[in-house]
């Protein structure tokens, strides 16, 4: 969520930085806000005066009992104050509620130095690692080379429909192993705490980090036990939801910061608005497995945090041997809750180009402030914590990328020397 403030002292500013996010809808329904606005400021110094009255009213009934005068006409009016205040209160709490759930749907401003663009074509690339394979024979995509070793799609679409796969055998293993892989380097060589979160949450979980109320049509809803009188739960769409609602309604020490999280969960994602994308195999599934980083930290340090998250994602691609590159989200293809975003593209030869496998976000105090998430600085002031996710990675992508990078001409797969200790020590796998 904005700071309101921000709003109230520079409107026009702020409505130009979310004009550079290009989207077809208005962000801000600038007259409604106007409006409220100015009721909500006339109220105000309308309850001022009628608090100054009534204390000065107050002062003179005392003065005048003292004097043993007749005190029932100003005490009236002290009674009366007291209703228009009431009922100006009331209306204030109305007017700051209906300000709120506007500013819900309203999304972060995109950091200064974020390209400006309505697309993806207006992302800038940063750098590339690696360089694509070459192939003395027809290269495959990773549906060919999986169903061998037990990616299974038609099973997948007949318990659950499209979207859908199953893994058994050599490909399931290769799917544990390369979340098991991702974990181990985040926590022992990143400093994150491994975690294992809840797959649904409550709505205000939800609305703490943005998904709701905007994108509910992205995600998956279930009522308990079929009683529609208890409030919807949601199936995570990843387990950055759960980790950073963590500190929601806290105020943390100084001392505490940086908080580094991570977890591997499943996935829920109905992909509205994708209807015929990648229909073909594992890039866009409804269920998929994440290893998800957070980190909760000062201010200060948010800039720099995100810097180095990126590298904790690049890690995971150097050490899979995988050639990727790193781009610049342009203000028209950032998140709802961003402020500024790389994206991780690892390469894909059957594709012959670079899909993200891994995005990383800054979202500064725009989560913090909806989830009422802040710290207690050295000066004793409370501020609002930056919130900061990443992928490390995607592990569905992961295993893409693994089977059409690694693949050799007989149909089998080179398996990486760092994934090999999660593989029994194997260097190849085959069907």
């Amino acid at each position: 969520m904005l700071d309101i403030n921000q709003l109230r002292r520079d409107l026009p500013s702020v409505l130009a930085r979310l004009e550079a996010r290009k989207s077809p809808q208005p962000f801000l329904d600038v007259p409604r806000f106007t409006a409220l606005e100015a009721e909500r400021k006339t109220l105000q110094t309308r309850t001022e005066e009628l608090q100054a009255r009534r204390n000065s009213l107050s002062k003179q009934i005392g003065q005048a009992k003292g004097r043993g005068e007749d005190t029932s006409a100003t005490m009236a009016e002290v009674a009366g104050i007291a209703d228009a205040m009431k009922a100006g209160a009331e209306r204030l709490d109305a007017l700051q509620a209906e300000l709120a759930t506007m500013l819900m749907s309203v999304p972060n401003l995109p950091d200064a130095g974020v390209p400006v663009g309505a697309d993806e074509h207006a992302n800038t690339e940063v750098r590339r690692w690696g360089t694509p394979g070459s192939y003395a024979f027809p290269v495959k995509d990773h549906v060919d080379l999986g169903a061998p070793l037990g990616l299974d799609f038609e099973t997948g679409a007949r318990l659950s429909g499209s979207r859908f796969s199953f893994l058994k055998g050599p490909a399931a293993r290769l799917h544990r192993a390369l979340a098991q892989f991702m974990l181990d380097v985040q926590t022992t060589e990143h400093g994150y705490t491994e975690c294992y979160t809840p797959y649904i949450v409550n709505r205000e979980i939800l609305e703490g980090t943005g998904q709701l109320p905007k994108f509910k049509d992205d995600m998956f809803w279930v009522s308990r036990g079929g009683d529609e009188s208890q409030p919807e739960q949601y199936l995570i769409s990843t387990s950055e939801i759960s980790l950073t609602n963590t500190v929601r309604e806290q105020i943390l020490k100084a001392e505490d910061l940086p908080i580094k999280l991570t977890a591997h969960s499943p996935c829920f994602r109905s992909e509205a608005g994708s209807a015929g994308r990648d229909t073909r195999g594992m890039i866009r599934q409804h269920q998929f497995d994440q290893v998800e980083m957070v980190q909760i930290v000062a201010p200060e340090h948010s800039e720099a945090t995100l810097e180095q998250m990126v590298g904790h994602a690049e890690a995971i691609l150097q050490k899979l041997e995988l050639p990727y590159r790193v781009v610049l989200l342009s203000t028209g293809d950032m998140g709802f809750g961003a402020t500024k975003t790389y994206d991780l593209e690892v390469w894909l030869p059957a594709q012959d180009t670079y899909r993200e496998i891994s995005s990383c976000s800054n979202c500064g105090a725009f989560q913090a402030r909806r989830m009422q998430a802040r710290f207690r600085n050295p000066q004793g002031k409370t501020e609002f914590v930056h919130t900061l996710n990443g992928s490390g990675l995607a592990v569905g992508r992961a295993l893409v990328a693994v089977l059409e990078n690694h693949q050799q001409a007989d149909g089998s797969i080179r398996v990486p020397a760092a994934l090999r200790p999660y593989l029994r020590g194997a260097d190849l796998l085959r069907p």
